[in-house]
């Protein structure tokens, strides 16, 4: 299997469009629900990058940040999920 280098511009257009792409799942969330269910995507995602990073690859750290950033980008989703909207209306009476 051949590595794939890519230069940097190519490089900084993948890392943009990756960040444009985990922000995807939120779009449209807004149960608390569905929110939580994005947030710990996105965290589990960018947690199991971090301790990828952090630890050169070994799988431990690894799956230690993707349940840590998991855990915590569904309790920020559900957090902040929109309240829902209350219409009051008066009665109305007709004569």
């Amino acid at each position: 299997m051949q590595n794939i280098v890519l230069r940097r511009p190519a490089k900084k257009a993948f890392i943009v469009a990756a960040v444009l792409m985990s922000a995807l799942p939120l779009y449209g969330c807004y149960t608390p629900g569905e929110r939580a269910l994005g947030g710990g995507l996105i965290g589990g995602l960018g947690g199991a990058g971090i301790g990828a990073l952090a630890s050169g690859g070994m799988a431990g750290p690894t799956l230690a940040g993707a349940a840590i950033g998991a855990a915590g980008g569904a309790l920020v989703g559900a957090a902040t999920a929109p309240q829902p909207r209350r219409y009051y209306r008066r009665p109305r009476y007709y004569y």
